[in-house]
Formats: C-alpha cells, sequence, structure tokens
C-alpha cells in the first residue's frame, strides 16, 4: 500500500494565539480554522527553543537541541545528524522545501574578524546555507527576504518578475513597515513552490514530503499593506500588552535588560517605555495581519491538495517553530524567555479517514515529538537517536485525550548573540500547575504557578512560602536536564 504524502507547514516566531481556532477573536484566519476542525488542535504544544536554529533541529530530527550540538543560531549542522526528511528519502519518499532551512549559518560575518561589521554587507551573505545530506531533493531555498542573499530562490523569483524588494518603513508607526504586495511577498512564494510540487507529484506511484517554511510572521513587522488595512480602522480595539509595571524587577537580568531594547538594546529598537500605546498597538496589527496572510496563502495550498485529488491521502501538518514576546511583560521579540507566549505555538494535524476531526487536546506536548509522531503514523520504526515520543496513538484516539506528558522542557544555551555580558544559560521546565526557570550562573530565576497567575508576572522564586514547590521543580528540570543525554552510540557490549 501507499503510504500517504506529508505536507509539513511551518510559520517562523508564531505565537500559538494568533489563529481564531485558538481563541483569537481579532484574526482572520479561516483556512486554518477549518483545517483545525477536520482534524486534531494540540492547545498546549511547546518549542524547545525560544530561538530559531536549535528549534528547527530539534524538531527535523527528534532530538533536543542540546543534543543535536545546534544550541545557538550562526553554528553548522554535523553532517552526521539526521532528519526526518532524510530518513523518509531512505524508505522511497520524494522530498521538497521552500524557503527557511535554518540548520547552518546563513552568513559568515564572524568569519570576517573582530570587526565583521565595519566590512561591506555584501561580504556577510555568501550563498546559501550549508547543507547536510538532509532528504531535500526539490530545493527553494530562502532564508528571509530582507537579506536578499545572492543564493536566494526567492531573490530570484523576484527578479524574474522585474520586482525590486522594498518594505519602507510606515508614516504613522516607526516599528512597522510597508510589506511586499501579497503577489510578490515571500509566504506567497514558498507556497507557489509547494503548490508547483504538489500539482506535479499528483498519480505518481510514490509518496512525497513538501516543507514549506515562510519567514512570517517574525520580524520585521510587515504585512502587505491590504491586510494591515482592516486593523487600522479598530485600532482602539486591539489590547496593549500583557504588562505589570515592574514586574521585571525580581526576574534574571535579560528581560531587564531586554525591556530597553530587543536583544539587549544593541539595535536601539523596541524600547517598551519609549513606545506610545498606539505603537504598541500598531505592531500588534501588523503581526497579526502577517498570519492572516499567511492563513490565505495556506488557503490556496490546501485547495491545490484538493483539486490535484491529494487531500485524503496526505497528511497536514501545521505549526511554528517558537513563539513571540509582542511586548507581553515589556519586551519584544525573544530572546531567553520562557513565558508561553514565547514558546507556546500552534499543532494542528489532519489526515483525512484515520484522525477523526474536530477534536482538542488539552495535553502538554513538544515539537521533539513530531518526527517520531510522523515515523509512528506511517507504521515506521523510531531512529534509535530520538528522543521524543510519539503522539499518534493520541492523534488516532487510542489514548486519553488530553494526558501525555507530565512536563515540557526547554533550554537556551547563549542561543543568540546578544546576550554576550553576562552569556545567558538557561533551561525551564513547565507542569500543568507550575514553572520554573533557571538562569545559570546568575543566581536568578522564576517560578510560576500558573493556576493562580495564568500571565506569568508574579515570580515566586524567592517567596518562602514556595520553597517546597520550588525545591521539587529543580529535582524534576535536574531530571529533564538528564535525560537529554544522547542516546548514542547504541552500547554494544556489556564491557
Amino acid at each position: 500500500m501507499t503510504r500517504p504524502n506529508i505536507l509539513w507547514i511551518c510559520s517562523d516566531q508564531q505565537r500559538f494565539d494568533t489563529l481564531g481556532c485558538y481563541g483569537n477573536a481579532c484574526v482572520r484566519t479561516p483556512a486554518l480554522d477549518r483545517l483545525a476542525a477536520e482534524g486534531v488542535l494540540l492547545e498546549r504544544c511547546f518549542s524547545q527553543s525560544p530561538v530559531c536554529t536549535p528549534s528547527r533541529a530539534n524538531f527535523l530530527t527528534g532530538r533536543y537541541p542540546v543534543t543535536t550540538r545546534l544550541r545557538q543560531n550562526g553554528q553548522n549542522c554535523p553532517p552526521d545528524v539526521r532528519t526526518l526528511p532524510r530518513m523518509l528519502a531512505d524508505v522511497g519518499y520524494v522530498c521538497g522545501l521552500s524557503g527557511k532551512l535554518h540548520l547552518s549559518a546563513c552568513d559568515r560575518r564572524f568569519l570576517l574578524g573582530e570587526k565583521w561589521w565595519q566590512r561591506p554587507a555584501a561580504e556577510h551573505f555568501m550563498g546559501s546555507e550549508q547543507r547536510i545530506d538532509d532528504g531535500y531533493t526539490e530545493f527553494h531555498w530562502d532564508h528571509g527576504p530582507a537579506h536578499q542573499h545572492p543564493a536566494s530562490s526567492y531573490t530570484r523569483w523576484l527578479r524574474e518578475k522585474s520586482v525590486a524588494y522594498r518594505t519602507p518603513v510606515r508614516d504613522d508607526c516607526r516599528y512597522v513597515q510597508h510589506g511586499m504586495a501579497s503577489e510578490h511577498h515571500q509566504t506567497t512564494f514558498c507556497i507557489e513552490k509547494a503548490i508547483g510540487f504538489v500539482e506535479a507529484h499528483a498519480g505518481q506511484p510514490y509518496p512525497w514530503l513538501f516543507s514549506v517554511n515562510m519567514f512570517d510572521p517574525h520580524h520585521a513587522f510587515d504585512p502587505p499593506d491590504d491586510y494591515l488595512r482592516p486593523y487600522l480602522d479598530r485600532l482602539d480595539e486591539i489590547p496593549l500588552p500583557a504588562y505589570v509595571e515592574g514586574e521585571l524587577a525580581d526576574k534574571p537580568i535579560f528581560q531587564r535588560l531586554n525591556h530597553h531594547g530587543a536583544y539587549n538594546a544593541k539595535n536601539g529598537q523596541f524600547d517598551w517605555a519609549d513606545m506610545t500605546a498606539d505603537e504598541h498597538r500598531m505592531v500588534r496589527a501588523a503581526y497579526w495581519a502577517m498570519c492572516d496572510h499567511i492563513d490565505a496563502q495556506v488557503g490556496r495550498l490546501l485547495e491545490a491538495l484538493e483539486r490535484t485529488g491529494q487531500r485524503d491521502n496526505t497528511i497536514v501538518i501545521y505549526m511554528s517553530d517558537h513563539g513571540e514576546m509582542l511586548g507581553d511583560h515589556g519586551i519584544y521579540l525573544k530572546g531567553p524567555f520562557f513565558y508561553d507566549c514565547a514558546i507556546g505555538v500552534p499543532l494542528i494535524v489532519r489526515w483525512p479517514g484515520r484522525i477523526e476531526p474536530g477534536r482538542r487536546s488539552a495535553a502538554l506536548v513538544e515539537l521533539t515529538d513530531v518526527a517520531v509522531t510522523l515515523l509512528d503514523a506511517l507504521s515506521l520504526p523510531a531512529d534509535e537517536a530520538m528522543q521524543g515520543r510519539s503522539l499518534w496513538p493520541l492523534l488516532a484516539g487510542d489514548a486519553p485525550p488530553d494526558r501525555f506528558r507530565d512536563d515540557v522542557y526547554c533550554e537556551y544555551y547563549n542561543a543568540m548573540c546578544s546576550h554576550t555580558d553576562p552569556k545567558a544559560f538557561m533551561t525551564m521546565v513547565r507542569t500543568d500547575r507550575h514553572k520554573i526557570a533557571v538562569a545559570h550562573g546568575q543566581g536568578e530565576g522564576e517560578l510560576y504557578d500558573l493556576e493562580a497567575d495564568p500571565g506569568e508576572h508574579r515570580n515566586l522564586w524567592s517567596d518562602p512560602d514556595h520553597a517546597e514547590v520550588k525545591t521539587q521543580m529543580l529535582i524534576r528540570l535536574c531530571d529533564r536536564m538528564a535525560a537529554t543525554a544522547d542516546p548514542l552510540p547504541r552500547r554494544i557490549g556489556v564491557y
């Protein structure tokens, strides 16, 4: 019997609460809402890193970031790392990709020396990111539209259309840009390459996997104007970021630094206190508009599946690599932060005839679990290096819908270049009731009672009334850290 196709759609930096099916009444996401209604929606899925490369290596391999050795943006992927597309290619799948991969460094700036920033920008980007044997035979790569890499398929796509990439800052908000028109947008490019792949492989005797990795809604905040315009008519209705004045005073230093500018204020932007209420609302509106545009383009792709007769034999996954602070807790963008808005992501899975539609699960799940789940769904064994747990019994209705993991784990090991003094080494574990995050080497941390304080504003780290809870959560965190030990190499002898 022919195995099912897999359409794996992954946005970039999209927090879980940006879709109508996740409870956002302001956005317009009919395609993804319908996908959720036709499949299973995982309400509490968490990334294992709030940063791109560690997270992407994690969910493509089913291994924790510290185990893949891709703990940071800007590292090159070790050649022995095995991705799920590679595993599936080995059993007869043809695999393709459009958009990001980000398993290796996408620039060479540090190799230019200590004063790399004085070198011409053209020297920063010298072709595509270094590839391993990742399993993709069709590779429409683009790391991010603003970089205009010479090897970018999106850059070439625009050139073929005689269109220049241009996203000027808006006159009414210094933090929001006029995005490319929808027909020339990087999201549209990713979807059109996927549609071409789906159409080309319809009726073929072999199964396929296609990874759609659009850059949005990653900053810069630059949606197409016609997607932002409806929000401008009701800007006053958009809620301000969830921030309690003074809440960062007893939280790790990295949060206090980023409160005064994203990425440790080095780029001089998103100083929370310097932004007006309208600017906060405009950024949120632009971010939501980018999610709306993704939804419209995903709708085109899902229609192509139906039109080519491949809907019923295709597993569709929609997810993101990590979230976005979006001003909540007085911080924008991302960093060593483990709030639910930073690591909570959407996860929707549809497989007609095999997954009962219209179900939701409140179980705690990790992106680590995605790759092994797909192998299990295909009746293929998990790779011996994998550390995730298969969600397939839960998705297939053979296990309780709301119990899976007792906790979820996340790590940040100097993952970005913005926190060098002090360096940020942090780990976190979250249960149904509590969350603890430790800033290693700083003597600081966070402890939250998620039942009493679901917004994560009151840090109980130093509260004597929660000392016993803190101890138990620290033990749990140590256990999870120990469990990230690499299963490889396989034991072959007694001694």
